[in-house]
């Protein structure tokens, strides 16, 4: 029988072919003497990201669901198969460095209590990508990521959120981490359970580690540990896609934290949000401002607003 691996490396990959090459060359690169297992979950790209894995990366297990699982149900698929000591939740448009994956394996171990771990990431241009998280409140919601947000930057609520009052370069507990690189004990899954599906796209990481932080378990910064990530470029073609994907896994989110009330009051807000956008860019569309662009953001806007209004439980 074959081993257990000392790291089973999770990637859900959609139409992301190129940069899943670069993370699985940087994976053979870094791979720092662990017995690593890496399991590629395709969801549904049209690309040739498939062909590409069997060709170029003959090690790695290709699973195939036929369908775009999204974010938390692909991942899903993947601890599931994997058998590591250690899960490593990883995006398909990250790079591991030298170092970066002995680093977090070092630190998930040295405390029995530390059941998560993430790196510091940077932006292909080198810039510190802000990873550390605290757990939204009502007004984080209300704020971040709406129209509030482009009216008052620096809220204070934002500072809060976006952990700025602290240094990038200093380790420590956070309530969560992005995540585009999460190495994770196998136990932990094993107390808390996987990612919720009820989840598509956004908002996975939060719900998870709010149940991580309740049972007991640390998540911890380690920013000697560094990865590359090319931050949103699985969504970043399609507006409607993230748009209301984003809003619907925010209700959702609240509703679960803080109970029913505060999730339908970040509902009604967000529909409030996405009616003011509905009309500003209508109000451009006829201008004559960018036609274009205003029909893209207004189509946007009233399918993330039929979503929010009639919520199906899931932000596909």
């Amino acid at each position: 029988m074959t081993p257990q691996p000392d790291i089973s490396i999770v990637i859900v990959s959609r139409d992301t072919r190129e940069l899943l090459r670069a993370c699985l060359r940087s994976i053979r690169e870094y791979g720092e003497g662990y017995a690593i297992e890496t399991i590629v979950v395709e969801s549904d790209s049209h690309d040739g990201t498939a062909a590409m894995v069997h060709a170029d990366f003959p090690e790695v297990i290709l699973l195939e669901p036929g369908e775009n699982t999204g974010f938390a149900r692909g991942n899903n698929l993947g601890i599931r198969q994997g058998r590591g000591g250690a899960i490593l939740l990883l995006n398909p448009d990250t790079e591991l460095t030298a170092g970066a994956l002995a680093a977090l394996h070092g630190a998930l171990f040295a405390d029995a209590t530390i059941g998560v771990v993430g790196p510091l990431l940077r932006y292909p241009h080198g810039a510190i990508q802000p990873s550390r998280r605290r757990f939204p409140t009502l007004t984080t919601a209300l704020v971040e990521s709406t129209v509030v947000q482009e009216w008052w930057p620096n809220h204070p609520a934002l500072a809060r959120y976006y952990c700025t009052d602290e240094s990038d370069r200093v380790p420590g507990d956070v309530d969560w981490l992005v995540g585009a690189c999460l190495l994770v004990r196998r136990e932990v899954f094993a107390a808390v359970g996987l990612l919720d599906e009820r989840l598509f796209l956004y908002a996975e990481e939060p719900e998870w580690c709010w149940r991580v932080r309740r049972a007991g378990w640390r998540v911890r910064y380690i920013p000697e540990a560094e990865v590359w990530h090319h931050e949103g470029t699985s969504t970043g073609q399609n507006i409607t896609v993230r748009q209301r994907a984003f809003a619907v896994s925010k209700a959702h989110l609240m509703g679960e934290l803080y109970g029913p009330v505060v999730g339908l009051l970040t509902r009604g807000a967000l529909v409030a949000d996405q009616t003011v956008r509905l009309l500003r860019e209508a109000a451009k569309w006829s201008l004559g401002h960018k036609r274009d662009l205003r029909v893209a953001r207004v189509l946007a806007a009233c399918a993330t607003l039929r979503a929010l209004l009639l919520p199906s439980g899931r932000g596909r």
